[in-house]
């Protein structure tokens, strides 16, 4: 397998076993999030699976002497003359060492965004829950006078 094959396949296996999709599904609420959720781990899938179906593998030698016999040595040696001298440069990320500091940042301010709305999602609720009792002592009371 190529340098470059690996590395895509690597950071492919890496990136699917750090995703938590339970997790994340049971953060939603509509039918339809749950669908486009679903609809974007499909496509997670299917593309992780290429990379590692396409990537992983080793492309078959080359039998030059079957192409020797049929064609002839002269011909077969230029093309495979031609082969040998091709040079398949290394691949060299420049883009994650540069993106990744911003991707860090952001992944603490999500954090920091997660745990606010949380604290204002259980405000809220004891505000309702305090709401439902007071409607409640009011209806009990109304209900008294009527009577």
């Amino acid at each position: 397998m190529s340098g470059a094959g690996k590395k895509i396949v690597d950071v492919a296996v890496k990136a699917s076993k750090g995703i938590d999709w339970d997790g994340m599904a049971k953060l939603l609420v509509s039918e339809e999030a749950r669908k486009e959720f679903a609809s974007l781990r499909r496509a997670f899938d299917e593309v992780n699976s290429t990379l590692q179906t396409k990537f992983s593998q080793e492309p078959e030698p080359i039998d030059w002497e079957y192409y020797r016999k049929g064609i002839g040595s002269r011909l077969v040696d230029m093309y495979k003359e031609a082969y040998d001298s091709i040079e398949i440069p290394k691949y060299v990320d420049t883009v994650t060492p540069q993106y990744k500091p911003k991707f860090d940042a952001l992944l603490v301010e999500l954090k920091e965004a997660e745990e606010k709305s949380l604290k204002e999602s259980e405000r809220l609720e004891k505000e309702i829950a305090e709401v439902q009792e007071l409607k409640e002592k009011i209806e009990h009371n109304d209900c008294r006078r009527v009577f």
